[in-house]
Order: C-alpha cells, then structure tokens, then sequence
C-alpha cells in the first residue's frame, strides 16, 4: 500500500464510526487485529471486541464525531490527529466506574496510530485527553 492508501484506510476507521458503519469498521481490521485505548487503559482484542468497545463511545454520545485535523503514514503505520466531539447524554462506562448523562458537550483532541498487515489493520494505539474530556462533561472538576 502506497503511504495515501495508508492514511486513507486510516481515515476510514474515523468515517465509519462517524456513521455508525459497524461492518465498515470490522471491515478494516485483521482477524486478530488489537485496539489499545491508553487513556481509559482498555486493550480490546479482535474484530468483535474492538467494534463493541468503540460502539460503547456512541452509547455515551450518540452524536459523536471525530474529525481528522492531520494525517500521514510511513510505510506500514499511519496516524491521524483526531478531534473527538459529542453530547453525553448516556451512560458512560470508565476505568473508575460509569459516568451518569450531564447533557454536556466535549471537544477533545487525540493522537490515534494505525499499524497495519498489508491492506488491513493490524493494531492500533488511541491517545486523548481524558481529563480534559472529563472536565468538560463536569466528571471532574476544572
């Protein structure tokens, strides 16, 4: 794959979970494809495991979107620079407990790298600022 189809297929995994395409998603990983969530500490392994978990983000914020600000590969890996937004408005399941609905609104940045097996992904790390997004969902205090 050229670095543009890296970045691409990258991209797609945002696209698709902007538009609750849970087949696309599953789609764009390897069987045994791994998805590492550093700020809630979540490892989810497989394709199952990994659209579950990522569907679990559109329970809390059934209007989340991610928009990629910036993007580029390097031969078998590419990341995207993504800012996540959306209203919580369900429950929110964390490392510490479920977080109730605040009807809140939160724009949180994240750092998203993709490693891929050829024309699929292989495993990826998602790194954003929870606590920034805490905050803004008042969770936590400022």
């Amino acid at each position: 794959m050229t670095e543009q189809d890296l970045v691409n297929t990258a991209r797609s995994v945002v696209d698709a979970f902007n538009d609750n395409d849970w087949d696309r998603l599953a789609s764009l990983l390897t069987s045994d494809s791994v998805y590492s969530e550093v700020a809630t500490q979540r490892r989810l392994e497989g394709v199952a495991e990994i659209v579950r978990g990522v569907q679990s983000w559109k329970e809390a914020m059934p209007d989340a979107k991610g928009t990629v600000t910036n993007a580029f590969a390097n031969t078998d890996k590419a990341a995207l620079e993504v800012t996540w937004e959306g209203t919580h408005t369900g429950p929110l399941a964390g490392p510490a407990g479920t977080i109730p609905p605040s009807g809140k609104r939160h724009a949180t940045p994240s750092a998203w790298v993709f490693y891929f097996d050829g024309d699929k992904i292989k495993e990826s790390h998602n790194y954003f600022d929870m606590l920034a997004m805490l905050q803004q969902i008042g969770a936590v205090p400022h």
